[in-house]
């Protein structure tokens, strides 16, 4: 089997892990896997260096003919069974290579997002394209908030996002945010690894951060990543003078170790297709406090793997977090039981599932 995936952005964030993910499987599986993403992207770079054949673009945008074209032209000229796109854009073009390019290779769409589809035309016309064989939701929840401008509900299928598990077997030093911030062995710390966009809510995060370090002179809230909220958070830390308490790391890459760190993780996201950090707090052991968005309720039971709060809900997010960092029997039981939960979303079995569906559309 030959399979080309198709990633259009520049950055390095949860989407592009996923298709990392997937496409080593997929080889181990001695699937023939390449990747066309655009020149100088994370995914380019990253997959090059790890022996993945890579096809470049110049990306140039949303309605972009030239990778239409161009996902055309390879589709002829490798003879691929499969597209699989991995985004919006990507999504696009594959639609019109066919449309426009006669392209008449079989596609597969994964969806994360947790909106619905545009009412617009276009978008109603590309997600009900023939060329379309299966269209993969990283949640039930994603599925349902989909389903409605799909045509072919049979299209549809649910395939968890999921991790490399064995990252957190190994052991690693619980103190080296402590060490690397110069905090006091006794200091609590409170954290999200998350790209800093507008979706994962940060200014509640930020509110909760506020009442939880002005009630407890221990706790200190990291946040783990790069993004366009940025300057917002900072002008919050700037504001509130809680530079001292609020740490900001920025982009990181050994994102197991400065997971292990926390004392407690906690997501404030009012969208989420599924929230696979949820899954690396999970293995690396670390209790997590929640909002109740997308599909992350798929991973978090209430009182069982973890508190969910509802959206916004600042309040309830304080109590949250405060009663998992008092209570050490209820930490020990969110652990215990999300440490079985998270034995179910190993990124070979996502890998397994899609397989699957792959030989499904070949075969039929």
């Amino acid at each position: 089997m030959k399979v080309l995936h198709v990633s259009t952005p520049m950055i390095w964030r949860g989407g592009e892990q996923q298709a990392a993910y997937l496409v080593h499987a997929l080889k181990e599986m001695k699937v023939e896997v390449y990747v066309l993403t655009p020149i100088n992207s994370a995914l380019s770079t990253r997959l090059q260096e790890e022996g993945i054949t890579v096809i470049n673009f110049e990306s140039r945008g949303v309605l972009d003919l030239s990778l239409a074209k161009k996902i055309a032209k390879v589709c002829m000229e490798q003879k691929f069974d499969l597209i699989h796109t991995h985004d919006s854009h990507a999504h696009s073009a594959a639609v019109l290579s066919a449309a426009v390019f006669s392209n008449n290779t079989p596609l597969v769409v994964s969806r994360r997002v947790d909106f619905a589809v545009s009412s617009n035309p276009f978008s109603r016309w590309k997600y009900n394209h023939s060329s379309i064989k299966k269209i993969v939701c990283v949640s039930e929840m994603i599925l349902k908030i989909t389903a409605p401008s799909i045509k072919d509900k049979t299209k549809l299928a649910v395939v968890h996002s999921g991790i490399n598990t064995e990252n957190y077997n190994i052991t690693t030093e619980r103190n080296l945010l402590k060490d690397e911030l110069n905090l006091s062995q006794g200091a609590l710390l409170v954290g999200n690894l998350s790209a800093l966009a507008d979706h994962k809510d940060f200014p509640t995060f930020l509110k909760v951060a506020k009442e939880v370090i002005d009630a407890n002179p221990l706790v200190h809230f990291i946040i783990a990543g790069s993004g366009d909220e940025k300057s917002l958070i900072e002008k919050f830390i700037d504001e509130y003078k809680l530079s001292s308490r609020i740490h900001l790391l920025g982009f990181r890459k050994d994102v197991t170790k400065v997971m292990k760190s926390l004392d407690v993780f906690l997501i404030t996201s009012k969208t989420e297709g599924l929230g696979t950090i949820v899954l690396e707090a999970f293995a690396a052991e670390i209790p997590v406090v929640a909002t109740r968005a997308g599909g992350i309720p798929e991973l978090v039971s209430d009182g069982v793997t973890g508190l969910l709060v509802e959206v916004g809900d600042v309040s309830g997010l304080t109590h949250a977090v405060q009663i998992v960092l008092a209570d050490y029997e209820l930490r020990m039981k969110l652990i215990k039981n999300a440490k079985i939960k998270v034995q179910e979303f190993s990124f070979q079995s996502t890998a397994q599932k899609t397989l699957s569906i792959y030989q499904e559309i070949i075969k039929s």
